[in-house]
């Protein structure tokens, strides 16, 4: 490779460096390629939706078990949280039932 080629790759680089981005080579299957393609794209534009995708992978390939109180976790970051509902159950007659 001549010096002006690897002039340029360099500056190339240096350039993706500046951005946050890095180039690196990944294995796998040839039926994926489009796939992680498009999903290096993705992360790599950033944004809340790069964030979404980064948190749903990480959790979708941890190797950890689940935490106890993840229900109660999400109920807890509901959009609901503080809305005035009336959940209570209204009782009626009961219904005798033959068996």
């Amino acid at each position: 490779m001549s010096t002006s080629q690897k002039r340029a790759i360099q500056n190339y680089r240096s350039r993706l460096e500046e951005r946050g981005l890095a180039r690196f080579e990944v294995l796998g299957r040839d039926e994926d390629r489009a796939l992680i393609r498009a999903l290096a794209r993705r992360l790599a534009a950033g944004g809340a939706d790069a964030t979404h995708i980064r948190d749903v992978l990480t959790q979708a390939i941890s190797e950890e078990t689940p935490t106890k109180g993840g229900v109660y976790d999400w109920l807890r970051n509901s959009p609901l949280v503080g809305a005035d509902l009336d959940l209570e159950r209204v009782r009626g007659k009961v219904r005798e039932i033959d068996l």
